[in-house]
Parts: C-alpha cells; structure tokens; sequence
C-alpha cells in the first residue's frame, strides 16, 4: 500500500469469524498460462468481534448496499485498473487516522485517488437506504473489491462501523513515509497493534501501487546527499527507473510499484524487492532487516507451491487485522451523508 492515501472516513472493523476465498496460485501469477481459475474456501480462524460489527450487517437494513458497492467499484476499475491500488491505499490510511476529511491536504496524502469512487457509491447508497450505510464501511468493501477484481483474493467483509466525528490533519503524521527506516515502519505499525508479520504482509499491497516519481528521484540522483544512487538498487533496474524518472522531469509522473505486473495482485513485488527492483527505499530497507526479509523470502518463495499462494491467504487476515484498529460501532460516531464531511 503506497503511502499515500487516506480514507474519507474514519472506523473500521474487527476480526471476525467468516470466509476467505483464495484464488488458486495460477489466478495470482503473471507469468502462468492458466487454463482457468476457481477458488479455494478457506475458514478464518474464529476472533471476537468488537460491539456490532458482523457479515453481511446490512442485510435488513439495506440488502443492496454490497451489491451496489462492487458494481460502482467495478464500473470505475473496467475504465482504469489502477484506481484499484487508489482504493486499497484510501482503506489503508483510513485505518491509520482518526478520522479523514482534514488529511486531504496533509504532505502524506496529497495526490489520492478513488475519492470520487467512495463519493459514487456512498450517493447512490443515500437514495437507496438514507443514513444507513457508513463511509467507512464503503471503504472497507470497497477495497476488498478493489483487490479482487486485480485478481488478488475476496473476504467476507464484516461491517457495521461508524464513521468518526474527529479529523485532524496532524494525525497523518502516524502513516508510514517512503523514507521510514524498519525501525520507524515497525513502530508505526506497532503502535496500531500490527506486528511485522502484518507490515510485510500488507506492504504487499505494492504489487498494485504507484506512486510519483518525486518520491523516487533521490534515490536515483543524490542519494543521502551524495551524487550518487541508492546502492541497494539493482544496476540494471536502476537504469529502467531513470529512464522513467529522469532528473528534470515530471516530479508528478507516476510510476508503479511493481513494475511488469502492476495490475495483478500476485507474489512478484516481493521477488522484485528480493532481487533489489524495489521503487521505494522502504520496500527495500525491509529486505534488509533479517525479521522481515524471512517473511519476504516465504512470501517469493516457488510460486508453484505452498509458499506461492501463501500471501493470498495470508493479506485478507491481515486486512481483517488491520481493519479494527480503534473501530466505532454502536452509538459512537456518525453515519455521514457526505464522505467528505462531517453531519
């Protein structure tokens, strides 16, 4: 998950018993040439939910609400799959603030994208069942669809947050920053209750991502002050990424994360941080660090086998994890009309 994107809502959700359906390896491998794919079923382990959150919540209430979520944020995604990583990195940081209208122009989340996806649905979700569905749920559906249609995995969602009252710029300060060291990453995380098993996995989130090359080029040019580039880079890479990031150009261009398979949620961003390819300093420091680069190496292990679908199982979980930091539910909160600002 690129590091910059934040939600236009705030409260999310707590693990839950429910179903994680992960595609078969073929389904999340670029390089296979997979007659078709199914799904395997696989059992969350049981975990208790905080106040009211559950499945399928709105089921009463407003049984279109899913159905009308995934249909808007597969309308947009057919026009530009990569509104998907803007979708999983608004979730990402919604879950990393409190609250979000404000953090619209904090350093972390200028240049977001996939607020007009959210603002879509959260409409059409007002003239169908006014007051009933949350912001923050809309972003937490919204970014598990967003992760299956780049053919990554699907998880039942469990629903039923409250969006916040409290949106602070500062708070954008607790997003992890491409130029976090381990140690900063693994505080940032920490802090939220996440250990590195969690940062590596939902780091993962990169093999969709992209970022501007304003946040590439001092590795490539003048790394640490120096003239230089960043050693850890790979040579051949390193002339790929110049080319994209010239010296004097576009500080705004973008440039994926997972270069040859930025649209496929699949296990090759690790292999790319394993073989120095890594675009941001801190996808690559991770390789660096001796806890982390065993969760990396698991996760670039031979796609063929266990270890090759093992991060398909594993990031719903952590997505799951990470979605009930400091969750509302109940009375707490509010549930906005707008996204974009409080009631």
């Amino acid at each position: 998950m690129q590091w910059k994107e934040s939600g236009s809502s705030k409260s999310i959700y707590k693990q839950s018993s429910g179903h994680v359906l992960v595609k078969s390896e073929e389904a999340i491998t670029t390089d296979m040439k997979a007659t078709g794919s199914f799904f395997l079923v696989i059992l969350v382990m049981i975990l208790p939910v905080q106040g009211q959150l559950k499945t399928l919540f709105y089921s009463s209430s407003c049984p279109k609400a899913e159905a009308t979520i995934r249909s808007t944020v597969e309308s947009y995604f057919n026009k530009d799959p990569t509104i998907a990583a803007g979708l999983l990195r608004l979730h990402f940081h919604d879950c990393f603030v409190q609250g979000s209208s404000a953090e619209r122009n904090a350093l972390p989340n200028l240049g977001l994208r996939g607020f007009e996806v959210i603002d879509d649905a959260k409409a059409q979700l007002e003239a169908l069942c006014p007051g009933v569905v949350s912001c923050a749920d809309i972003l937490a559906l919204a970014a598990r669809d967003a992760v299956d249609l780049s053919d990554g995995p699907s998880w039942s969602v469990p629903t039923g947050r409250r969006d916040g009252r409290v949106s602070l710029s500062s708070q954008a300060s607790n997003l992890p920053s491409p130029l976090d060291s381990v140690a900063a990453q693994r505080q940032k995380f920490a802090a939220k209750g996440l250990d590195d098993h969690d940062l590596v996995t939902l780091v993962g989130a990169h093999t969709i991502g992209q970022t501007d090359c304003t946040f590439v080029r001092y590795r490539l040019y003048n790394f640490t002050a120096t003239g230089n580039s960043d050693p850890t880079i790979n040579q051949a890479f390193l002339a790929q990424l110049q080319a994209l990031c010239p010296k004097d150009g576009d500080g705004s261009k973008r440039v994926a994360l997972d270069i040859g398979s930025q649209t496929n949620f699949d296990v090759s961003f690790f292999k790319n941080v394993r073989d120095g390819n890594a675009v941001l300093e801190s996808d690559q420091r991770l390789w660096g660090d001796a806890s982390t680069r065993n969760i990396m190496q698991n996760y670039a292990g031979n796609i063929r086998g266990l270890l090759g679908f093992r991060f398909d199982f594993e990031f719903p979980k952590a997505m799951i994890k990470m979605s009930g930091i400091e969750v509302k539910t109940g009375a707490q909160g509010e549930i906005r009309k707008v996204c974009s600002k409080f009631n």
